[in-house]
């Protein structure tokens, strides 16, 4: 019988496979949304499998981060998003209405159902008791045409959190204490779910920014309980129907227990440069800060802005900071605005920008040269933000408008008594900005942009592979590493010729030439290769410029998925000592590469020069069969136009490798 909540979702959408950590299992998806730095990409896939309307309960195309116009680019995207999402059925939310994450967990989330997103953040939707996973853009377009959605069933992790969060201290801390305790990949393979207590007295926005940095740990996703909080935020939004209760019946479905005494939680802030490098503030207090944001998915509602406004309330922001709010969405703004809020930050000299991602996203809101900015992000990684050696600290909105009062890192409590904010009696929504689809399908054109290109076709694997090592690159590399974002590369991402030749554009900037040169080559990575955002573009621009093969001592999960959807095999060290061993030009070759990987062998010898390296390979039989056939789109299109009205060979997370695809 299924006792935790986790269990009790996925054994409500399991399509097929044993719910058993390590086994591969297909999931029915419920809704889907992506944001528009993946969108474009998702909908040209989703576009080309021929599918004449989604099939999910609820599909969302949201405008969040290419928002600067510098030119045609981002326009014609929003343009092409809009037109395809009224011709397919899905709801559109058009730039300036907000955060994909914060407007879903708004107006679209629903206890107990699947949510499926091409962006890593998606978990966030879990704050209101959902399954919400991230992932590739690929597996997104699958979803939204029928088809389940395939990953190894993760171990359960339960956090049993005690006690209620002390003054000045928030859900920021909470998430920041797990992860200074189980670091940036101390979450992969696992789902970590919230109980006990202590989960009473966090409302659904603060369990939103604990589930949206589970992202951080790795995690697969984070999921919390609908209770009386989610029934209550449901109601606030006007969609008390969407309430269903889901708690857990017991712990015996969780793999271990760790215990968080919310009680003895004091302030903390992660330091440069990344999520987990977490320190009390009290430990780096005094450093002087030039620059403190407030928003992004994780940090930008209305109880988080409402209590920086309060902690505002008859002061400046020093001179020597730009204080910058991000809302997170349009209702979070007007809500502000409604109980006076906005008047005092304005009044406090903050400078308020639309909702979106924006600076999270390193689209504007670069700090300057030598220089710490204070964000209540959720990422910190190296250049992220746009500056090149950037001093990016994470922290709660409580510490966050402390940096912005007295212009340095200081401990909240400096500032008094904490501003208790209450939610409105009922919220302000305005959700007529979000387009719905028609009930049938228009005839209008989709409008195409010149920077839209086809999506590029990916070739077979050959029998035997021979290449050489392009790149070799260390632990925790991140997709921000591998392709970059920022306002002059986000706009390419519907151009993969174009937005290929920034590939690894922060680590060599040679690398596209030298990729396009040689042929087809392998990269060489460290622990935990392709952290961060789910973009699939840090997959399918490297297939493109030639890049074959990856292999490194681990991979971070949503990017190990998307190197198998185009293509790209992913192979694991078996000692992780020839790591050393395998430098730039180094010529590599896999034989009978095919054959093994179809009949199923775990161990591969990878030739080096005169010796052998013996690699892994941990992917199921439905991967194998991807990496043999170019791609998972390649097999798609056949699978699907052979019978579209049922779920293919190719979706059963079972399919012996001696079995035809017919």
């Amino acid at each position: 019988m299924a006792t935790t909540v986790t269990e009790q979702i996925i054994n409500a959408h399991l399509v097929c496979g044993p719910a058993v950590p390590g086994e591969e299992i297909a999931l029915k998806i419920d809704q889907t949304l992506t944001q528009d730095a993946t969108g474009t990409l998702a909908y040209l896939e989703f576009e080309s499998l021929g599918v004449p309307r989604v099939r999910t309960q609820a599909s969302v195309s949201y405008v969040d981060h290419n928002l600067l116009q510098a030119d045609f680019k981002n326009a014609d995207d929003h343009r092409f998003l809009q037109s395809i999402a009224a011709r397919y059925g899905i709801n559109f939310s058009p730039p300036g209405n907000g955060i994909c994450h914060q407007v879903h967990l708004e107006r679209f989330s629903v206890p107990g159902q699947t949510l499926l997103g091409s962006d890593s953040h998606t978990p966030t939707a879990g704050g209101a008791g959902m399954l919400a996973i991230g992932a590739g853009g690929l597996d997104v377009a699958l979803a939204m045409a029928g088809q389940p959605f395939n990953l190894v069933m993760p171990e359960i992790i339960g956090i049993r959190l005690t006690g209620k969060l002390p003054p000045w201290v928030s859900a920021k801390d909470v998430i920041l204490a797990l992860l200074r305790r189980l670091t940036v990949k101390g979450g992969v393979g696992k789902i970590m779910e919230y109980f006990g207590p202590g989960v009473v007295n966090l409302t659904v926005s603060e369990r939103a920014t604990i589930a949206n940095m589970g992202a951080e740990l790795g995690a697969t996703t984070s999921v919390f309980p609908a209770d009386r909080q989610t029934q209550r935020f449901l109601a606030l939004q006007g969609r008390a129907a969407s309430f269903r209760p889901l708690r857990a019946r017991g712990t015996k479905g969780f793999g271990q227990i760790l215990e968080l005494d919310m009680e003895t939680l004091t302030p903390r802030i992660a330091c440069p440069s990344s999520p987990d490098k977490v320190k009390e503030v009290r430990e780096v207090e005094g450093t002087p800060v030039h620059q403190v944001i407030i928003g992004s998915c994780s940090n930008s509602s209305y109880r988080d802005l409402m209590v920086v406004a309060q902690a505002l309330q008859g002061r400046q922001v020093h001179p020597q900071v730009s204080l910058e709010i991000n809302p997170g969405s349009r209702q979070v703004l007007e809500n502000v605005a409604l109980a006076g809020g906005l008047l005092t930050l304005l009044q406090a000299g903050a400078r308020i920008h639309q909702p979106g991602c924006l600076g999270c996203i390193g689209m504007g809101q670069a700090p300057a040269t030598a220089t710490v900015s204070i964000r209540t992000f959720p990422r910190n990684f190296p250049g992220r933000s746009g500056t090149k050696d950037d001093q990016v600290y994470l922290a709660s909105p409580e510490t966050a408008v402390a940096a912005a009062i007295f212009g340095e890192i200081a401990d909240p409590r400096r500032l008094g008594d904490f501003p208790r904010v209450a939610p409105p009696r009922r919220y302000l929504v305005n959700s007529g900005q979000i387009q719905t689809p028609k009930p049938e399908a228009p005839a209008g054109e989709i409008v195409r942009g010149p920077n839209i290109r086809p999506f590029p076709e990916l070739t077979p694997l050959p029998e035997s592979w021979t290449g050489e090592v392009l790149l070799t690159v260390g632990d925790h590399v991140t997709t921000d590493q591998i392709m970059p974002a920022g306002g002059q590369i986000l706009p390419l991402r519907s151009n993969i010729p174009a937005i290929s030749e920034y590939v690894f554009a922060a680590i060599d900037a040679e690398f596209p030439r030298r990729a396009r040169e040689t042929g087809e080559g392998a990269i060489i990575g460290g622990e935990n290769y392709g952290q961060g955002s789910s973009r699939e573009h840090a997959a399918l621009a490297p297939r493109y410029l030639g890049v074959r093969v990856k292999l490194a001592k681990s991979f971070a999960r949503i990017h190990q998925a998307n190197l198998i959807n185009f293509g790209i095999l992913p192979l694991i060290f078996e000692n992780p000592a020839d790591y050393e061993r395998l430098t730039v030009g180094t010529r590599l070759h896999l034989p009978e590469l095919r054959r093994r990987l179809l009949a199923g062998e775990e161990r591969l010898p990878l030739q080096v020069d005169d010796d052998t390296v013996w690699v892994r390979v941990d992917m199921s039989d439905r991967q194998r069969r991807i990496i043999v056939s170019g791609g998972l789109l390649n097999l798609t299109r056949e699978e699907y136009h052979k019978n579209p009205n049922s779920n293919s060979s190719l979706f059963r997370a079972q399919v012996p490798l001696g079995n035809d695809l017919k």
